[in-house]
Parts: structure tokens; C-alpha cells; sequence
């Protein structure tokens, strides 16, 4: 199968792949019930090593600059209470944490979540981050730009590998919120 957007020499559908994801991930492709069938949700290998932006999109594709998404994990604090949301913006844009996410999650005070909270509340490695198989119950906010693309590189749980999934996917997934603004 070739990939819809880089040049990826291993991609499958992500339902074939499920020994492979992490187990939250693995579960939400298995469960998936999205307004795009999982079959349209691609996992293509990568290599860990060269996963810095620039060397990435030299290795597999330019066009990928334009067409990948990051998905933070960013925690509100209100009083003595902290909520968890995860965040997705385009890999050019940066997460407007002290405005938009602020504001969205009532919260006093946000910042990013650190390494170990992140990793150990999603279940997936530092660096492939994704918003397909977080908690339910966290909000997950969504930059509109991300949605209005036709295909996303994602995380897929792991440092190893990615996913390719319809923009339009994101809008779907449990407690999304699109916000305009959100990557600036």
C-alpha cells in the first residue's frame, strides 16, 4: 500500500497493525466507531533515530512539514484541582497554552505536563504522543487547521511509527473541541 502523503516505504491500515501500537492505542483502532472507517487510518514504520523534525521531512517527504500534527498533553489549574487535556496543533504552530487552552479549560494557570505525567496517564512513549487512544475523559482540543487538512501524520503511540489519518478523523474523537486559534 503507499502511504497518501510522504513517501514511506511501509504502510499498512492500522486495524493490521495492532500488535505493534501501544495497547491504548491499539484498543481505540480496535474500537474505532469515527465518522471515517479505520481502514482509513494508515501506520506507516519510521525510524526512531532521524524523528527530529528536519531530518524527518528530508528522509520521508518535505511535504510533510505542512501536513503533520503534534499532540501535547497540557495540564489546568484551578484552585487545588488540575485537569489533563491534550492538545493538536500543526507541527508549525506552537500550542497557545496561556490564552486559548487557559480559557478553555476555566483554568487559572496551564502549562505543559511533564514527561512522566504525560507518559504515564496516556500509556505512550514521550515523542509519540497521539490523540487517538487518550483518556476519554480528558478534553481534547483540536486546532481547526488540523481538521481542514486531508491527511495528518500523527504519533502512534510510540517513537517508532506514525499514523496518517484524515483530518476530518480529529473532529470525531472522543471530547474533541475545535478551536480556531489554537496553534499560532
Amino acid at each position: 500500500m503507499r502511504a497518501p502523503i510522504g513517501n514511506f516505504p511501509d504502510a499498512r491500515p492500522a486495524p493490521d497493525c495492532l500488535d505493534i501500537l501501544t495497547a491504548p492505542v491499539a484498543d481505540a483502532v480496535r474500537g474505532w466507531q469515527g465518522d471515517v472507517p479505520a481502514d482509513q487510518l494508515i501506520y506507516v514504520d519510521t525510524d526512531p533515530e532521524i524523528a527530529d523534525t528536519a531530518v524527518f521531512v528530508q528522509h520521508y517527504g518535505q511535504e510533510l512539514l505542512e501536513q503533520s500534527a503534534n499532540c501535547v498533553v497540557v495540564a489546568g489549574r484551578r484552585g487545588g484541582e488540575s485537569t489533563l487535556a491534550a492538545c493538536v496543533v500543526l507541527s508549525s504552530t506552537r500550542v497557545d497554552v496561556n490564552g486559548v487552552v487557559r480559557k478553555q479549560l476555566g483554568a487559572r494557570k496551564a502549562s505543559f505536563a511533564s514527561t512522566e505525567t504525560a507518559t504515564g496517564e496516556t500509556g505512550m512513549e514521550y515523542g509519540g504522543i497521539t490523540p487517538i487512544g487518550l483518556p476519554a475523559s480528558w478534553p481534547l482540543l483540536v486546532d481547526a487547521a488540523v481538521v481542514d487538512i486531508p491527511w495528518v501524520l500523527i504519533g502512534s503511540g510510540r517513537r517508532r511509527g506514525k499514523l496518517i489519518v484524515p483530518g476530518k478523523a480529529f473532529a470525531g474523537l472522543a471530547g474533541a473541541v475545535v478551536l480556531a486559534g489554537l496553534g499560532t
